[in-house]
């Protein structure tokens, strides 16, 4: 049942992560660089358009993306658990995973010189 769950999660979190990138491919590389010439005949902040998204507004669009991604991998996460509190938004419960316990001090076991 929880394989179902993780795959629920993650099926929607490959959706978003193709929307936002389908977005990003748009606007860097078709507006940036292929549409260029065209979005040059319209004027945005007294630059052509299609230079100043190649020089600024993909990088704008990009932190933007980064944001949204955030908040929606946030949501994603609130809502999986919401709905599965037995899981952790399809992470492994691995019990050998590094916990957040101190290291221990091998120095009692190698005759004091360390390790």
């Amino acid at each position: 049942m929880q394989d179902k769950y993780a795959r629920e999660y993650w099926r929607a979190n490959i959706r978003l992560l193709a929307i936002l990138l389908s977005i990003w491919f748009f606007i860097s590389y078709l507006c940036g660089i292929v549409l260029a010439d065209w979005l040059d005949n319209i004027r945005f902040a007294g630059f052509k358009l299609g230079f100043w998204i190649a020089q600024q507004g993909s990088i704008y669009v990009f932190i933007a993306l980064i944001l949204v991604y955030v908040k929606a991998m946030d949501k994603l996460d609130n809502q999986y658990r919401q709905h599965h509190p037995s899981t952790d938004a399809g992470h492994s419960t691995d019990h050998h995973a590094p916990s957040d316990a101190p290291a221990k001090d091998h120095t009692k076991t190698t005759g004091g010189h360390g390790a």
